[in-house]
Order: structure tokens, then C-alpha cells, then sequence
């Protein structure tokens, strides 16, 4: 007779019920519980010339096994869905600029668009101008809305090389319209993310994975700064200065990004104390601005940078206006398949 029969006969059917979870409390203290990212474990930091980082060896308590938000994710490109879709392969890079706001609403977007595709745009609209004026510049094309019905199927975003969230603000998306993003990114779109867009749909896991399991906490004052560029490979980054100034609000995050390539920090020096105005100790010493990474079979690019409606303005004598304008359209082109993405 084995041990373990021998002390169930003695103790009794709650005795055995002890002894097992005993046995499992063992069993588990043993085993080492890491969380996967990229579908092959955390990726690990940027060793090149470029000075490229990654979230891999931050220690931070959201760094668990559901880190992963139970889809492929990470810098290694075999999370990408590489399917052969007309989009692709018919010579045009088309761009969706959503702007839609839940509560807040940053002053470079002007006044709420009415309904419909491609309404029209008025001065104040700055943002919105810009990427237009970016597409004309750089060879893409743009078509902008805040009327959440024109992303409520697959088939309405399946002509777009990327997406991109322009500061919206909590809850903006319904139903309809979260289904056909998820499916947009899964056949392997693109999606960029600029300033107060990880300040929206807090409540949804998988969006929050997409922003790089990140999230707008809060921010200190509007201030002077200088950007680091810590990756020059990227298509978003190889054409700007390794330090550049710049004005924002230098959201401090919360989860902080994981299992994504860092492109661009705030020099934490040059702001002062990072506390924000709700009580968030600021990220001194790693302070990310901008970063991408795969994500459940698409391309995703975030950055928090763009609060300032001068960064926006065409001839904008903002110090770092032009960098801001170089890394995002580079940020966008990437995420569209257009240029090399996330290097």
C-alpha cells in the first residue's frame, strides 16, 4: 500500500482532501509561473548600435501571465498576419484618421465633426489637417470621421492600410465597432495611436494589449522637454535627432507598456518633477514616449506625444514641430506596410 493510500485510510475522506491540496500547494510552489509575450517568451532588450530598448527587463506588478491579453504579441514579427489581401497588393496606401471623443476633448481637434465621411474641415481642426497635408506630402491617402457607424463591419476598415486613433477619450467605440477593429487588426492592418487615444476604452482588455498594455494615469504640467530617440532603426526614428526639444503634457502611464520596442523617452531631467495631478510618481529615469509591436496578427504604433495644437500647425514654430511631424508620419507609413515596421 502506498503512503498516500495508507494515510487516506487513516485520516478519512477530509483527510485525504487536506493531504491533496497539501500535495498541490507543493506541487505549485515549485513551478515558475512566466509570462509569454510574442507567443515565445518576453522579448529581450535591443542590443544594437541604435540604442534600441524594450519594456523586457522592467520588474512591474503587471507583468503577470495574462500579460499577453491571450493573443500573440510582442517585437518578433511571426505574431504579424502576413495574408494576401487586396489592400496590399493594389499599389495605394490608404489611411482612416478616427477622431471620436467620449468625454474630454484635446483642443488640436477642433470642434466636433457632424456625422459621415470626410466632413468638413475648419481651421481649428489642426490635427486633422495635418495628417491630411502629410498624406499629400508623403503619397497616402486620407479619409477622417468621428460617426462610429463607419467602422461598425470588418468590410468598412478592410480597405485601409492603417487606422489611426487620434486622441480620442473614453468610451467611443460600440459593440459593432470593437468587433470590426479586432478583426481589422487580426487580418493584419495597421494601427497607430496618438496622445489621448490611451485614454480611451479603459473598460476593453484587448484594447488596452493593443496600446501595449498601457494606459493614460495622469500628467504634471505642460512643459518644455527633450526626446531621447533611443531607436534610430525604425522607420520612425532613423530620421530624427538622438535629443530633441519639445513641449507636452508627458503622460505618465499606468500599466506601463510591456513586450513592445521603446522608440522614443523624455529625458527625465529636463521636466522637472513628473508627478502628475493625480498622485502618479512619474517615471523617473524610463520615461517612454513612443513605442510598437505586433499584436494578435497586426501592426500597432503609440505615441503620447502631440498635445500641443503647434505641433499640428503647418509652419509651426514650435521647437521639435518637424521631428513630431517626421516620427508620426513615419509611425503611420510603418504601421501601413509602407516602410520596414518596428525595427
Amino acid at each position: 500500500m502506498s503512503l498516500r493510500s495508507a494515510l487516506g485510510t487513516s485520516l478519512g475522506n477530509a483527510g485525504q482532501v487536506v493531504l491533496g491540496l497539501a500535495i498541490l500547494a507543493a506541487l505549485l510552489a515549485g513551478l515558475h509561473l512566466t509570462p509569454t509575450v510574442g507567443g515565445g517568451g518576453p522579448p529581450g532588450p535591443g542590443a544594437d548600435g541604435g540604442g534600441a530598448s524594450s519594456s523586457a527587463g522592467r520588474q512591474d506588478p503587471y507583468r503577470d501571465k495574462v500579460a499577453d491579453y491571450g493573443v500573440c504579441r510582442g517585437t518578433d514579427p511571426a505574431c504579424y498576419n502576413d495574408w494576401d489581401l487586396p489592400r496590399t497588393t493594389d499599389g495605394r496606401v490608404r489611411v482612416l484618421v478616427f477622431t471620436a471623443t467620449g468625454v474630454s476633448r484635446h483642443a488640436h481637434l477642433g470642434p466636433l465633426l457632424p456625422a459621415g465621411m470626410n466632413p468638413p474641415l475648419t481651421s481649428a481642426h489642426v490635427a486633422q489637417n495635418a495628417v491630411v497635408r502629410w498624406g499629400q506630402e508623403y503619397g497616402f491617402e486620407v479619409d477622417w470621421t468621428e460617426d462610429v457607424r463607419q467602422l461598425d463591419a470588418p468590410a468598412k476598415l478592410a480597405p485601409y492600410d492603417a487606422v489611426v486613433f487620434l486622441s480620442n477619450s473614453r468610451t467611443m467605440l460600440d459593440d459593432a465597432s470593437q468587433t470590426a477593429l479586432l478583426q481589422y487588426v487580426r487580418s493584419g492592418g495597421g494601427f497607430v495611436a496618438v496622445h489621448n487615444t490611451l485614454g480611451a476604452m479603459y473598460h476593453w482588455p484587448w484594447f488596452q494589449g493593443l496600446l501595449g498594455g498601457a494606459n493614460f494615469y495622469d500628467h504634471g504640467p505642460h512643459r518644455d522637454g527633450q526626446v531621447l530617440t533611443v531607436d534610430r532603426r525604425d522607420a520612425s526614428t532613423k530620421d530624427l535627432p538622438r535629443r530633441w526639444d519639445f513641449r507636452d503634457e508627458w503622460y505618465n502611464l499606468e500599466p506601463f507598456p510591456t513586450g513592445v520596442r521603446f522608440l522614443a523617452e523624455v529625458d527625465t531631467q529636463t521636466i522637472g518633477d513628473g508627478a502628475g495631478f493625480n498622485g502618479h510618481p512619474g517615471h523617473d529615469g524610463e520615461h517612454p514616449v513612443s513605442w510598437c509591436q505586433y499584436y494578435d496578427g497586426g501592426r500597432a504604433w503609440v505615441t503620447s506625444l502631440g498635445h500641443d495644437p503647434a505641433a499640428w500647425t503647418e509652419d509651426s514654430t514650435l521647437p521639435g514641430a518637424g521631428s513630431f511631424e517626421t516620427h508620426v508620419v513615419g509611425g503611420i507609413l510603418s504601421a501601413a506596410g509602407e516602410r520596414p515596421f518596428c525595427r
